[in-house]
């Protein structure tokens, strides 16, 4: 008999219950079995000695809990004795806590229950520790209890609980900070941890924790002899990284360490990066040794820092007044004193068998001009040459040049003879006399070139510049000017201001020589954020009118403005409010301007954001421009009516015939799109901007070049051609393969102006370095653009510029192991490459002279020891690739790589010394520039 359709589902549903019923089984089988299979587990780890200390463990928790108040004091101690002696391995946690930790939550609760006091303090403590398992997402449970404790052995708790603490401590003080509640007790505390971290060599830990609390300042208490080193090495290297105002104070704090402890040549070197002239003096006035004065001169005169001391012998040093004396003995060691001619440098052997030779194109009077610079370039310092210091060859010289051209040949006198103003001032009274104006202007542009750096009582540069200030003649008096400019490059003086503030005021003159003097005053103040200069040239700014503002030249009256604010970017927010008062494009780049130098070499990321903002950003189609677009439309539908009119016979009005009335609606579209590209010219400086700020720090400069690459390839014309300049500023006198093989590419570019600025940048890169690779590729250039005067000599330029010394000079503006940024280094090259913004109308056309510029930022790369009377002395020095030791444990090695040299010697880019043996004792602690060296007593002792 078949089964029903009722009895099948009854069948089948009693099949699934089954079924669901064994896998349930097997279900809870599995777990009964992975249950039991951990609790083995946990029962197979636990040793017999570890089941001993977790019942002793426990059994002290029960003992907490009871009601008998005498076994409090023993079971915590017990508890106390068992987490201190415990062992393990980095890894893991100590078994003590990790048995205690299931105990914490109850343990926490029976603690208010306890009488106020001793035995309560100890307990916090001990759950202060425990807490360290237990601690929540914003619990900090180890700090709440630290805080209720009184006992202050932290250090018994192990270097882990301490960490613990500071990191709790620091989250603590940011979210008590937001409420603004009182933070005196964490203060308290960490004033405690600080000393703990010192003495167990963590002074990264210390700086940190106090940078938490933003208490630095009381960092110097605890700091003694064996831990200021690294303390103070942390914190400098720190600073690029911090923002403001926690940059300026680790400076000032380590300052008043290193003063404290006596090391008075790097108290110095952070009191010039802070720029304040007291804790200049404080240094000098913390040693009677005038030895150890002369030591720190020396450091002051390579920062051009114009600085009054009683003793004429210190002040000797600090005006520069042997530098000149010691350059020429390091190029007679060198033996560097043979004279170079620019074929020298050409080698047009090589050049010519590309292209077969170019007759007559070397020989023009631009080319000439371009010889002038290089032979000025090559033999700078060097007081000899063969084509201006010879008698009749420097009359024929000068005239193979025309016009400004033979200006600037003359006033490569003053490059040639630099820093020995007695020989250079005899040289270039001759062409004082000249009834050509050209030599006479150049006379005075050499005449300031020749003190760029040195300060002399007798002033001769003022004394003989300041008659041609107020003439009538427009070159010798752009020639005095910035011959002044160049002359006091970073000397304050006042008597200057009254001599060059007229003339930026004077609305009557040509914007050219208001700018220059501005420029000047920017150079001769910069720094100082010097409320009379500012206050005078903003007002010029407001009262000149649009079309003077238009004028190319008032970027350098702007460029005077910014320099007087650098590295003072506190003080620049008045300032940047005035500036946006003035209704005309160049105010953004005068905000721009003032910006970048107020950050300059500080890395600030924030800054950088700002400015590639800035680059990406398209200006805003304004009212104006909608309203033309408008009109532009109508006349359109006007001009097509008109034309269907026609087309269909009808007589047309002869007033609405197309032509007449298109050509006054265009005008306006045109004139608007002039304006919109004059609004984004600001863009430019802004990649420059770039530069400057990024320059102090080497992860920020890696960053940079990375980002103008992608400016190169997306960014407008005015970006483009800022792009190259950028790159050389971040890397001046630092020839990486990475950065000329980019800008070898870039000089090729289609845009001549971005080659040209690409070719200049290839020189201030390897200027001073005798690069091989980089001067055949500009011998290849100069086969290139043959034909081209222009490229041609900008290409020549930057050939004067690798080979610039003989290879002994630098341009780079950072010294005393790359901690110091000079800025009148650094005002001197941004000024060159903001007239290369727009290098057809200045460096290419007759203001050539700006190129000159460039030699306050010249300085000597060398290293020279003087013995206690201050005679050359030949020591052993190793020399090699600095190592950076910030926070490595022991004493490691500083350089890497060493070759053993005899001073006087050179160093590279990122190179340090170290003297070989402990024979002498140097006065400084970077073995830079110029370095007395004492006898060592002690060592002769030992010998005898």
């Amino acid at each position: 008999m078949a089964p029903s359709k009722e009895d099948e589902s009854k069948s089948g549903s009693s099949e699934a219950t089954a079924t669901a019923q064994k896998e349930e089984k097997k279900q809870n089988n599995n777990n009964n079995k992975g249950n039991k299979k951990r609790n083995e587990e946990e029962e197979e780890e636990l040793s017999e000695e570890d089941e001993k200390l977790k019942s002793e463990l426990e059994m002290l928790v029960e003992r907490l809990k009871e009601p008998n108040v005498e076994l409090y004091e023993p079971s915590l101690e017990a508890l106390k004795n068992f987490i201190r002696t415990s062992t393990s391995s980095m890894t893991a946690v100590p078994k003590p806590l990790k048995f205690l930790r299931p105990h914490y939550p109850s343990l926490s609760e029976l603690y208010p229950t306890w009488p106020k006091g001793k035995l309560q303090s100890l307990f916090a403590d001990v759950l202060s520790v425990l807490g360290m398992t237990h601690s929540g997402e914003g619990a900090r449970e180890s700090l709440k209890y630290r805080l209720l404790s009184t006992f202050d052995d932290l250090g018994n708790w192990g270097h882990e609980y301490v960490r613990h603490l500071a990191l709790e401590i620091g989250e603590e003080y940011e979210s008590r900070s937001e409420k603004e509640e009182a933070t005196d007790d964490l203060l308290e505390l960490s004033l405690k941890i600080v000393p703990f971290f010192l003495k167990h060599n963590a002074e990264a830990d210390a700086v940190d924790l106090l940078l938490e609390l933003e208490s630095i300042e009381k960092l110097p208490q605890f700091v003694d002899q064996n831990t200021f080193a690294r303390v103070c090495l942390y914190m400098v290297s720190c600073v690029p990284l911090l923002a403001p105002p926690d940059d300026s104070a680790f400076l000032h704090t380590a300052y008043n360490i290193y003063l404290s402890h006596g090391q008075l040549t790097q108290a110095l070197a952070l009191a010039i990066r802070i720029d304040d002239e007291e804790l200049i003096r404080s240094v000098f006035d913390a040693t009677s040794d005038v030895l150890v004065q002369k030591q720190l001169a020396f450091i002051l005169a390579r920062q051009q820092y114009w600085f009054e001391v009683e003793n004429e012998e210190v002040q000797q040093c600090v005006s520069n007044a042997s530098l000149s004396e010691h350059f020429l003995y390091l190029a007679k060691e060198l033996n560097l004193l043979d004279p170079k001619v620019p074929e020298d440098i050409y080698k047009s052997h090589l050049e010519q068998s590309r292209l077969g030779g170019t007759p007559g194109v070397l020989d023009s009077a631009k080319q000439n001009l371009a010889s002038s610079f290089v032979n000025a370039f090559v033999n700078c310092g060097y007081g000899t040459d063969k084509l201006l210091t010879g008698e009749d060859e420097s009359k024929s010289w000068i005239y193979k040049t025309k016009g400004t051209g033979m200006a600037s040949t003359t006033a490569s006198l003053g490059t040639l003879f630099q820093w020995d103003f007695g020989n250079g001032l005899q040289q270039l009274d001759k062409y004082m006399y000249s009834s050509e104006e050209h030599i006479k202007a150049g006379a005075l542009l050499g005449i300031g070139i020749v003190n760029t750096g040195i300060a002399d009582e007798s002033d001769p540069a003022l004394a003989l510049l300041a008659d041609y200030i107020d003439t009538k003649s427009e070159p010798l008096r752009t020639s005095a000017i910035i011959g002044l400019g160049l002359s006091y490059a970073g000397s304050r003086r006042q008597d200057l201001m009254d001599l060059l503030l007229p003339i930026v005021s004077n609305n009557d003159l040509s914007m050219q020589l208001s700018a220059l003097a501005a420029m000047s005053l920017g150079h001769i103040f910069v720094g100082s954020a010097n409320g009379d200069i500012a206050s005078t040239i903003l007002q010029t700014l407001l009262e000149r009118e649009h079309s003077q503002l238009s004028d190319k030249w008032t970027r350098f009256m702007a460029l005077g403005l910014a320099l007087l604010f650098m590295g003072k970017y506190e003080q620049t927010e008045e300032v940047i409010e005035t500036i946006r008062a003035i209704e005309h494009p160049i105010s953004q780049i005068i905000e721009t301007l003032v910006t970048i130098c107020s950050y300059c070499g500080t890395g600030n990321v924030l800054q950088i954001q700002k400015l590639l903002h800035d680059c990406t950003a398209r200006p805003p189609k304004t009212e104006s421009t909608e309203e033309a677009a408008a009109q532009q439309l109508m006349q359109d539908i006007q001009n097509e009516e008109a034309q269907n009119q026609e087309q269909s016979g009808a007589a047309a009005p002869t007033q609405e015939n197309p032509p007449p009335q298109a050509a006054p609606e265009a005008a306006p579209t045109d004139a608007q799109e002039e304006s919109e590209k004059e609004e984004a010219l600001f863009q430019g400086y802004s990649v420059l901007g770039l530069a400057v700020i990024a320059m102090g720090e080497d992860i920020g400069q890696d960053m940079v070049l990375r980002h103008f690459g992608h400016l190169m390839h997306y960014g407008d014309a005015h970006i483009r051609r800022a792009v190259p300049l950028a790159m050389g500023l971040v890397s001046a006198s630092n020839p990486q393969m990475k950065v000329y093989d980019t800008l070898s590419r870039y000089s090729h570019d289609s845009d001549l102006e971005v080659a040209i600025n690409a070719i200049f940048a290839m020189g201030i890169v390897g200027a001073g370095t005798n690069n091989a690779r980089l001067a055949q590729l500009l011998r290849q250039l100069a086969s290139y653009y043959s034909r081209d005067a222009d490229s041609l000599f900008m290409v020549r330029i930057a050939q004067g510029l690798i080979h610039l010394g003989k290879g002994t000079l630098t341009l780079s503006p950072f010294n005393t192991d790359r901690q110091i940024l000079s800025r009148v280094s650094l005002a001197g090259l941004l000024t060159v490459c903001i007239s290369l913004l727009d290098p057809k109308y200045f460096i290419l056309s007759n203001s050539h002279s700006l190129l000159y510029f460039l030699t306050t930022s010249i300085r000597p790369r060398m290293l020279i020891t003087l013995d206690e009377d201050l005679n050359p002395v030949k020591v052993n020095v190793r020399v090699g690739q600095a190592v950076d030791t910030v926070g490595q444990a022991g004493k490691p090695k500083t350089i890497t790589g060493w070759v053993t040299h005899s001073t006087p010697v050179l160093l590279g880019h990122g190179e340090r010394a170290e003297l070989e043996d402990d024979e002498y004792i140097s006065l400084a602690n970077s073995l830079e520039g110029i370095v007395i060296l004492k006898k060592n007593e002690d060592r002769m002792d030992l010998d005898n």
